[in-house]
């Protein structure tokens, strides 16, 4: 199987698609094995930040083997990652309603106000 854009929804069917096939052996898709799925997620994104920090830019662009090897550790994550979706059983639907909402404030924020707040809440304390 290869597809060239996936949904949010195709994404967590895959995720629900795999689990299936190995339901026997894996932890239930069920809310309170969830944290194990955002551990593991926690892990990856640890692969990932290691690979950034041991090859330079230009490997990470140019060399197709450096490069594959950080997608697959990107793609790792995004698996964890549906997969506490699907634990906390949060549909598509409700997660891209929520990250439009989000991305749409965003929009509307003031980056540098925030961080600057942000800063003086901080000596503050």
């Amino acid at each position: 199987m290869s597809k060239e854009n996936l949904s949010i929804e195709e994404l967590m069917n895959l995720s629900k698609e795999l689990h299936d096939k190995y339901k026997d052996k894996w932890e239930p898709m069920e809310p309170e094995f969830a944290r194990d799925s955002i551990l593991y997620m926690i892990e990856e994104v640890g692969e990932v930040i290691s690979v950034i920090k041991k090859k330079s830019i230009e490997e990470i662009m140019e060399n197709d083997v450096v490069r594959s090897h950080l997608v697959e550790e990107f793609t790792d994550v995004l698996m964890y990652f549906t997969d506490a979706l699907n634990r906390f059983k949060i549909t598509s639907k409700e997660f891209s309603n929520a990250y439009t909402k989000k991305f749409e404030k965003n929009l509307e924020r003031d980056f540098e106000k925030d961080h600057k707040n942000f800063i003086e809440n901080k000596k503050t304390k």
